[in-house]
């Protein structure tokens, strides 16, 4: 069943950055049609700036159309230049196809095939430009593309204003292979609609043209906008890093903590963007937290939501299951899952050898500057151990849960967990 009122709903979501010939577009989507989006292999794992788009295609699945996704096994081999200060490093093509595997499975898991909707297509562009000679592409392709047009994109423009950097001819021709995608999309499957972040505008209306040129369709664009915090810094990163949709890179608990710390200015925005609540529930669960006294629901409403979209419903049970341990001091509690959570990226940890007392453990993880501070924590029963009161500095091997984890808690919600080895 066609939602007629997708692109509407879209722009109330904030989610249209751009895209070519608004009532066409309208019109077109009348009717189901197939769209894409493509997802260079950059990394062994998708990240949550990926997300927005892979949520935009299954919006257009449950509104009752074909979603397509490609992985870039070719164009991940060159690496997109827009709005990049610098050249890429180019990463062989072993790497680069085990990415293809791992992102492919991700993929799969947030587009699945639900009974009723229409089934999503997963895509390699390397399945057709790896068969395709230089000469090929040169007069088939190449000859489709204005140099001068290509030089006066703001985003090359912005590379060949940097004389240490300028822009190779490799990912020059990046908007070249991107096109081809389109054009060969549209002609083996029908897709009519290409959507993508906002700063791939330009290499979306240079598909939409050699489509044209070479199949004599006129097919459509979307983008997306940059998601950005209230203070208008780039979202997605921490001290750490990206937020990676892989649970080894980003355990389910950091992911579900990432997602709680958002700020009260962003929350209702990034519900709307990253959410499938509709926006009368959004609007009423703003309008409850206006009233609330104390700490809104939104942020750990948005950190459920997304965490069980990314991890499922077992995860999310779990990281809920440790916030509660952690926050009533039930620590003993924790299993040794959960603690590996905690020490891949849960909380601070160190690692240490040998047997220790507990003053210089103390110390050396960080939670007092000098042994006489350490001591008088201890006695101002100022530290526990895996939820335990500690007074003395006596450490014993039995105290290690699962024979190599220390949970020191200095106050009320100071943790550092100890790893032993």
């Amino acid at each position: 069943m066609i939602n007629p009122h997708l692109l509407d709903e879209l722009s109330q979501r904030g989610l249209v950055a751009q895209h070519s010939d608004p009532a066409a577009l309208a019109a077109h989507l009348a009717t189901a049609r197939t769209l894409y989006c493509g997802f260079d292999p950059t990394a062994g794992s998708l990240h949550i700036g990926h997300l927005v788009p892979l949520l935009m295609l299954r919006r257009f699945q449950l509104a009752g159309h074909t979603p397509v996704a490609l992985v870039g096994g070719a164009t991940g081999l060159i690496g997109d230049p827009s709005f990049k200060a610098t050249e890429r490093s180019l990463n062989s093509a072993d790497t680069v196809q085990a990415w293809v595997a791992s992102l492919s499975a991700q993929i799969s898991a947030l587009l699945p095939a639900d009974d009723g909707l229409c089934a999503p297509q997963l895509v390699n562009n390397g399945d057709w430009m790896g068969q395709m000679s230089a000469l090929d592409f040169l007069r088939d392709i190449g000859k489709h593309f204005s140099v001068n047009a290509m030089l006066a994109r703001e985003s090359v423009r912005q590379r060949l204003a940097r004389p240490d950097q300028g822009i190779s001819f490799t990912e020059f021709s990046y908007a070249l292979l991107q096109s081809q995608d389109f054009a060969v999309l549209n002609q083996r499957l029908g897709c009519t609609l290409q959507i993508g972040g906002n700063d791939q505008w330009g290499n979306i209306t240079s598909g939409m043209d050699l489509t044209r040129r070479l199949h004599q369709t006129q097919v459509h664009g979307m983008t997306l906008p940059l998601i950005t915090k209230a203070d208008g810094t780039k979202f997605g990163k921490t001290e750490g890093g990206a937020i990676w949709l892989d649970p080894a890179l980003t355990s389910p608990y950091a992911f579900h903590q990432f997602w709680l710390g958002t700020a009260d200015e962003d929350v209702y925005r990034f519900l709307r963007y990253y959410s499938f609540m509709s926006l009368t529930e959004i609007d009423a669960l703003e309008a409850e937290d206006a009233q609330r006294q104390g700490r809104k629901q939104a942020q750990q409403v948005l950190a459920n939501e997304l965490t069980e979209l990314v991890h499922g419903k077992g995860a999310l049970a779990v990281v809920q299951r440790i916030g509660e341990l952690l926050f009533r001091g039930d620590v003993a509690r924790l299993g040794e899952s959960d603690l590996a959570q905690l020490a891949q990226d849960g909380m601070p940890s160190s690692a240490v050898s040998g047997e220790q007392d507990l003053v210089t453990l103390l110390v050396e993880c960080g939670l007092a500057n000098s042994r006489r501070i350490a001591r008088e924590l201890l006695a101002a029963g100022a530290i526990s151990l895996n939820g335990v009161l500690k007074r003395d500095g006596r450490l014993s091997a039995g105290e290690r849960l699962f024979g190599r984890y220390l949970l020191l808690r200095r106050g009320k919600k100071e943790y550092q967990l100890v790893i032993c080895s």
